[in-house]
């Protein structure tokens, strides 16, 4: 089997109203999509978010990686990588050239168990049928006060969640807390409540202040309370705090997750497989939590996440957002989304590959 061609190419499609969390507005979400076409009639395909930048990644897959494989077989993977991210990396460590990556990698994992007639989380190890899932929320809009956030965690629980999310950091302290007791009220104590800052405090008196003032309301975990890169500040905040630290949806490589961990910055890892280098790249960093039984809780892309999830022994739950809160909209170019049962789970598909087959009609409508 050899690989044929390579073609990326970003899709943008817009949101109904404009939504934020505590540092950014969005009006619509582009991703970029790479397909893997083969000579035997197998094909992949990957995706990443791209924040805007949907095309810069699709351009890096044509312009860079492309060329690396044509030619080559595609179950190669942990060589293909190598060469994808070692012939670039002088200029692609991180960001937006390990999107591309990401995106390319996640096809050849595609192709590799189409080749091998298995569903993705059986070909990993088939730890698990079906993944427990969280319902991700409490965006900010300016319609949206505190009985729009309490309307919002009833739809979930009333879907069969018991875990919920909602973003924090926007406003301030007090107005925040406000924000957390009118949701932790909703959903009654027995319930799990997560909390996403999305890196929004300068400092570790400012996280720290602020996510002291959460304790009350018993949060599971707080997602980025500072930026990323600040790995010393976030691991003062980790140790300041009666409930763990969680990041990694903005980080790429073990390396840095490494980092993350051994630093005691994060009691919690969220490696999301089309930002880090790929599902490669993905599986490296959750053997090496599991290691240290550190708990995996991957980053939004459901559709994908539920497969990789499903094939660890050390998976925690998969972020889920609901499409008719025009949040997360990838659903709309899926042939057949996955979502939650009535217990909150999602039970994973038998079909050969990834399970991620994308509508070609709707990719036309929204491909920039």
């Amino acid at each position: 089997m050899r690989i044929t061609e390579v073609e990326s190419y970003p899709v943008e499609i817009p949101l109904e109203s404009p939504v934020s969390f505590s540092n950014r507005t969005l009006t619509f979400r582009d991703h970029a999509i790479t397909h893997i076409r083969t000579d035997c009639g197998v094909e992949g395909v990957g995706y990443s978010l791209g924040y805007e930048g949907a095309g810069l990644i699709s351009d890096a897959v044509e312009s860079l990686l492309a060329p690396l494989l044509v030619g080559e077989d595609p179950r190669d993977t942990e060589r293909l990588w190598h060469e994808m991210y070692d012939g670039n990396v002088q200029i692609g460590r991180a960001g937006l050239l390990l999107r591309a990556i990401s995106t390319v990698d996640i096809a050849l994992w595609d192709v590799k168990a189409k080749a091998a007639d298995q569903p993705l989380h059986k070909l990993l190890g088939g730890y698990a049928e079906s993944v427990p899932t969280y319902a991700s929320g409490g965006y900010y809009r300016d319609d949206k006060g505190h009985e729009g956030l309490r309307a919002e965690m009833r739809r979930y629980l009333g879907e069969g969640h018991d875990t919920v999310k909602m973003k924090v950091g926007r406003r301030s302290v007090s107005d925040e807390v406000d924000r957390v007791a009118a949701v932790r009220d909703e959903i009654g104590p027995d319930r799990t409540l997560l909390l996403d800052a999305n890196g929004v405090w300068s400092s570790p008196t400012e996280a720290i202040r602020a996510c002291q003032a959460f304790e009350p309301y018993d949060p599971y975990f707080i997602e980025e309370p500072v930026m990323i890169d600040k790995v010393e500040t976030m691991a003062t905040v980790n140790d300041a705090l009666s409930y763990p630290v969680a990041t990694g949806e903005l980080e790429g490589t073990r390396h840095r997750f490494a980092r993350l961990h051994d630093s005691g910055a994060a009691s919690i890892l969220q490696p999301d497989a089309t930002v880090c280098g790929g599902i490669t790249e993905w599986l490296k960093i959750a053997n090496y939590a599991a290691a240290y039984d550190v708990p995996i809780a991957p980053h939004y892309n459901w559709n994908l996440h539920a497969s990789l999830l499903g094939g660890i022994e050390n998976g925690l739950f998969i972020e889920y957002f609901y499409r008719d809160m025009d949040v997360k909209v990838f659903d709309d170019i899926v042939v057949d989304p996955l979502r939650p049962n009535a217990d909150g789970e999602i039970e994973l598909p038998e079909t050969p590959g990834h399970g991620v087959p994308l509508d070609e009609h709707a990719i036309e409508e929204f491909k920039v």
